[in-house]
């Protein structure tokens, strides 16, 4: 297809646990003007054999310097208007959840969100994030912290940035603010729905000292040393 509305991007090393169900949810989606690129970091188990599987997908299999590298090297790859970073072990909530991004996109938005539901390795439900999407979206939103969760986040290609790599773990929170700056409220729509089911066990929850002390410096970076300072001691405090 050479030009999609939409790029489904999905990042894996050694994943063959996890890419499966990706896959599945991917291919069962009703709306079917898309594309799925699957950016892999040179796995050494059988991630490749089960991406092959898929006979819509778009591989690419080479070293990387982590996984903001690689969601880069999506971002230069993909065809579609808009791009939505799906990573392995990762799904869409049901198959109708790419039509109602769909929906949104056909009238020009420049930014689509909904909420998420985390799930175990048993895909069961764990319960939703802690955060949910904002009703009316804009930069001053991620003061208070990445209200959206990554994956539920579709954002028109020709506003999104590459990603910063001086950020190992939260990149995605600097990367989703620089979006959300390349536009205007009225541009962005929230679908008022659980679209995404997130793997509890991905890179951030397992390096979360590490995480939290980059997004204190992107919050720096983005609202000031004070706001970001207020909001970790809040974050410590357990309020949120």
């Amino acid at each position: 297809m050479s030009n999609p509305l939409i790029s489904i991007i999905t990042i894996t090393y050694n994943a063959e646990k996890e890419l499966p169900v990706t896959m599945d949810s991917v291919m069962s989606q009703t709306y079917r003007n898309f594309e799925h690129l699957i950016i892999d970091g040179a796995s050494t188990d059988h991630t490749l054999e089960i991406a092959r599987k898929s006979p819509e997908a778009r591989i690419m299999s080479e070293r990387d310097n982590g996984l903001y590298d690689a969601m880069n090297k999506g971002l230069s790859l993909a065809r579609g208007k808009y791009v939505l970073f799906l990573n392995a072990g990762d799904s869409f909530r049901s198959p109708e959840t790419l039509s109602l991004y769909a929906s949104e996109a056909e009238k020009d938005r420049d930014i689509i969100y909904a909420d998420t539901m985390i799930v175990d390795s048993n895909r069961e439900d764990i319960g939703p994030r802690h955060y949910s999407a904002p009703l009316l979206l804009t930069h001053e939103s991620f003061s208070k912290g990445m209200l959206i969760c990554h994956q539920a986040f579709m954002v028109k290609k020709e506003i999104a940035p590459q990603y910063d790599l001086q950020y190992r773990f939260s990149a995605d929170y600097d990367w989703t603010i620089k979006c959300i700056r390349n536009t205007e409220p009225e541009r962005c729509v929230n679908l008022n729905t659980v679209a995404i089911n997130y793997l509890s066990d991905g890179m951030t929850d397992k390096n979360k000292f590490k995480s939290l002390k980059e997004r204190y410096k992107v919050m720096a970076h983005h609202y000031g040393t004070l706001s970001a300072i207020k909001r970790h001691i809040a974050l410590l405090l357990g309020k949120r």
